[in-house]
């Protein structure tokens, strides 16, 4: 059995002194608190960075109406999604904007029109670095509204901070390093010197 909603907030519990909790319709304090907080946190934190292991993709269904102005199609946005990345047609980024549940774009019903965004995955998908932010980021809430204690809200969300900074350190190694273009360089060098430009190709 993976973790749970409920490990992770019993782990938040457990820092600021709390009693833990069987579910979150439990009639105490602690349940009470942790309902209401625990969907909020964890899309909050969802949304800071680019996880990857929360990044999906998935090809748009355009809506059979069109833009009133500006733009020439519409597309239903992923239900799941809770940040948009990036939007393509054929491997290149298009531009686009958002309007209520649609993606506003200017493409044609030829176009395949992928959206590249971050969703909410099950807890036991969740990487150890990102539980230990989502922890301590409940911690220095549950230290507010049930410990009363400013000081222990204060030092967990200190502690907050930093393991975010180690997440994303962690998060970054999770995918190939990008190669410099070398057209980039010769495009550079046929336009001759670019000052303030320096650049390193790595060795194949």
């Amino acid at each position: 059995m993976g973790l749970s909603k409920i490990d992770i907030a019993n782990q938040g519990l457990v820092l600021v002194g709390a009693n833990t909790i069987a579910s979150f319709s439990d009639n105490n304090t602690e349940s009470k608190v942790a309902n209401q907080l625990y969907e909020s946190t964890l899309k909050n934190l969802l949304t800071k960075a680019r996880w990857r292991f929360a990044s999906k993709q998935a090809q748009l269904s355009k809506s059979s109406t069109d833009p009133l102005d500006k733009w020439d199609s519409a597309y239903q946005i992923p239900t799941d999604a809770l940040l948009i990345h990036t939007v393509t047609v054929a491997d290149k980024v298009i531009e686009y904007d958002r309007y209520n549940e649609y993606l506003y774009t200017d493409t044609n019903t030829s176009d395949t029109v992928i959206c590249h965004y971050t969703y909410q995955p099950h807890e036991n998908e969740f990487p150890e670095y990102f539980v230990q932010c989502l922890v301590f980021e409940l911690a220095s809430l549950f230290a507010g509204a049930i410990a009363r204690n400013d000081n222990l809200s204060m030092l967990y969300q200190k502690r907050a901070v930093r393991q975010l900074q180690q997440a994303r350190s962690s998060e970054s190694q999770t995918q190939t390093t990008r190669r410099l273009s070398t057209s980039l360089l010769i495009e550079v060098r046929n336009r001759g010197t670019a000052t303030g430009i320096t650049a390193t190709v790595p060795s194949s």
